[in-house]
């Protein structure tokens, strides 16, 4: 998503840079240092303290601020850490600009033209920036919020001056927007759920890397990560990802800030979802 190009100018405008911090605009704050409990609950006996022992340990060597959400529909789990703690979004915000894009094509009851549909294919499956910049300027900032509000994503703030990179993003909300994306709701059509979980499953294969790491065989994925780093807090690195199969229907977020690398943020991830995926399908 971040290269080293003479394009890097053009990055900045995209909120997205290398080590870069942006004048005048404000870095999330880090979340506390105190290390918070995984909280999880089931209706399945024994799988929240499974999942809470396993998540802990996962984590429990790992540097940098790090924030989980699991929703499990078939056995009603969730799991938290830091759920409302907030973060530099880069690239999963491509997520949310495309159901915006489509929530305001359905009020006028209008297909996605040729060109929205070209933008939003590589935005999703190749992180590309600059049709992301495009359409976030098409939409305008209203058009964001409108989408933010009917999907009760109260925690999100967009990035301001075109700094979508820079939106603040919490697991709490993160999770509220991939549960629209798999389930009926009156907030997006079946059309237009359907069309971000195609792209979201077309993703190019060098970054399918994050959450759906170590999902047992026949489970469905569909995924959309982002990495920026900047001269605070270093790397972030985030995985948002929904997944069906095996006895299960579940969506998953892990969000994380402080990490020294790329790579090393991408191990913490996946090191959460491969216990997560583990314990589902032994459920």
């Amino acid at each position: 998503m971040t290269h080293r190009t003479r394009r890097s100018r053009r990055l900045l405008g995209a909120g997205l840079t290398a080590g870069v911090l942006i004048a005048g605009v404000a870095a999330a704050a880090p979340a506390s240092a105190a290390t918070p409990t995984v909280s999880c609950t089931s209706a399945r006996s024994g799988l929240a303290a499974k999942l809470k022992k396993d998540i802990t340990a996962a984590l429990a060597n790992r540097k940098g601020t790090i924030a989980v959400g699991l929703y499990d529909r078939t056995t009603d789990t969730t799991c938290t850490l830091r759920a409302s703690s907030a973060f530099d979004s880069a690239s999963v915000v491509k997520v949310t600009v495309l159901s915006a894009l489509l929530r305001d094509a359905q009020k006028t009851g209008r297909a996605l033209t040729s060109r929205e549909k070209t933008l939003a294919t590589a935005m999703i499956t190749k992180s590309d920036n600059a049709s992301t910049t495009t359409l976030w300027k098409q939409l305008g900032m209203t058009k964001i919020k409108n989408f933010l509000t009917a999907a009760k994503m109260t925690q999100t703030k967009p990035g301001a001056n075109g700094y979508w990179g820079l939106t603040q993003i919490t697991v709490t909300d993160q999770q509220k927007l991939l549960k629209l994306l798999t389930a009926k709701n009156t907030v997006l059509t079946d059309a237009s759920r359907a069309y971000v979980n195609t792209l979201m499953g077309q993703v190019v294969s060098a970054q399918r890397w994050g959450t759906p790491y170590g999902r047992p065989a026949g489970v469905s994925w569909h995924v959309k990560n982002g990495w920026l780093s900047r001269a605070t807090y270093g790397w972030r690195v985030h995985s948002v990802g929904t997944f069906k199969g095996g006895g299960h229907d579940y969506v998953m977020t892990v969000l994380t800030h402080g990490n020294s690398t790329m790579n090393y943020g991408i191990t913490t991830i996946q090191g959460v979802a491969k216990v997560i995926h583990k314990d589902l399908a032994a459920s």
